[in-house]
């Protein structure tokens, strides 16, 4: 299953946008034109399948800081609206699922900060005629039955809690859980921590891990799992051999704890232990651990991946993306033009120019439908 398109309304410099998508991604542009509140939309619909949507709002500072800031008209809404079209490939089934959240009402019960989920709703087209599978609005939730008949959810939802994670969790919704599943297997990586304390310093436990976790913390068994389970190190030996000129990953065998170390040219009889490596160093194997892991997700996005690393580290990067793109949808933000020059050259596709248009977010050369002006040549 693949994202479609994405849409976001009134979220911080996205007054209203629409963009369709392809199966690379590359979103270029200067500070503040708001490549990263792109990405962060994304990530709240990620937040919705997990159950922790207004968490994730509450953690940007809540309702108020989350909103745009440029004013509402007298009819229109202070919501933000958030929306994806996830489409299976193989079927043709295509999901559409919307989430609305806005300021608590003053009789409701919540805190006043907490972003209030006001409407949510999945649709499923198979081709014919799309149904709803699920309407939510304030905390009440119709939901399509096995005869397909939209019918009262016996629960009220409280205004923090989604009904997506509720009714997907709840075992009696197929598809929705389906769709569920499928979102929250999407990763977003938004840099990697490399300070001493850094989990991706540290030896993890020895537990097979087919996927890097957002926080890198599980760095050591990915690339224990890729060593000494699938036995197939190829592409990981490729691109640190790439980046790092000539040097070689050092994978034990785990016992208690999984653990690396790196072996540079100019020192073949030592490894250097992740505590050693530098910035850059340790941020560039994260990446290819999220890169090219055991079972890729479906959808992976990177947030500046090109922070720390040496230029001469940008080519092996991109080509560990064009890797994944071969498995994975994949979306990358960065304001260097270099990184933006070696993905289009490994993976063949155009930046996407981000810009401030009227004070809002938009991309340069994309129609009000959310196509590029190249789409339609």
């Amino acid at each position: 299953m693949y994202l479609r398109s994405m849409s976001a309304e009134n979220y911080r410099s996205l007054r209203s946008i629409r963009m369709d998508l392809r199966p690379v991604n590359l979103f270029v542009g200067t500070n503040g034109a708001g490549k990263s509140n792109l990405y962060r939309s994304l990530q709240l619909i990620k937040a919705a399948a997990d159950g922790r949507f207004s968490h994730a709002i509450a953690e940007e500072g809540g309702i108020l800081s989350a909103i745009w800031s440029g004013g509402f008209k007298k009819h229109q809404k202070a919501q933000i609206r958030l929306a994806a079209e996830i489409v299976d490939d193989e079927t043709g089934i295509v999901y559409h699922y919307s989430i609305d959240t806005g300021f608590k009402q003053p009789t409701a019960a919540g805190f006043n900060q907490e972003a209030q989920i006001k409407n949510e709703e999945i649709t499923l087209d198979t081709g014919r005629r799309p149904h709803v599978l699920m309407k939510r609005k304030g905390g009440h939730i119709s939901v399509r039955d096995e005869n397909g008949r939209m019918s009262d959810y016996p629960e009220q939802a409280m205004t923090s809690e989604t009904a997506l994670y509720l009714l997907g969790d709840a075992g009696r919704y197929p598809e929705i859980s389906t769709l569920r599943h499928i979102i929250g297997q999407w990763r977003f990586y938004h840099g990697f921590r490399s300070d001493a304390g850094s989990p991706l310093r540290r030896p993890c436990l020895a537990i097979t891990a087919p996927l890097l976790a957002e926080d890198g913390s599980n760095i050591a068994a990915v690339l224990a799992t890729l060593a000494h389970i699938r036995q197939d190190t190829i592409d990981l030996d490729r691109a640190v051999f790439d980046a790092f000129s000539g040097a070689a990953l050092s994978i034990p065998v785990p016992e208690e704890y999984a653990q690396f170390g790196l072996v540079l040219p100019d020192f073949p009889q030592r490894i250097f232990q992740p505590r050693e490596l530098s910035d850059g160093q340790i941020r560039f194997l994260a990446l290819a651990a999220a890169l090219l892991s055991y079972r890729r997700p479906p959808f992976i996005a990177l947030n500046e991946p090109e922070a720390s690393l040496h230029p001469d580290m940008l080519p092996a990067l991109a080509g560990m993306i064009a890797n994944a793109s071969a498995d994975s949808q994949v979306w990358v933000v960065t304001h260097s033009e270099a990184m933006a020059a070696a993905i289009s050259e490994r993976c063949g596709v155009r930046a996407k120019t981000v810009i401030r248009r009227d004070g809002a977010t938009w991309i340069e050369g994309m129609t009000a439908t959310g196509m590029m002006d190249d789409d339609e040549d």
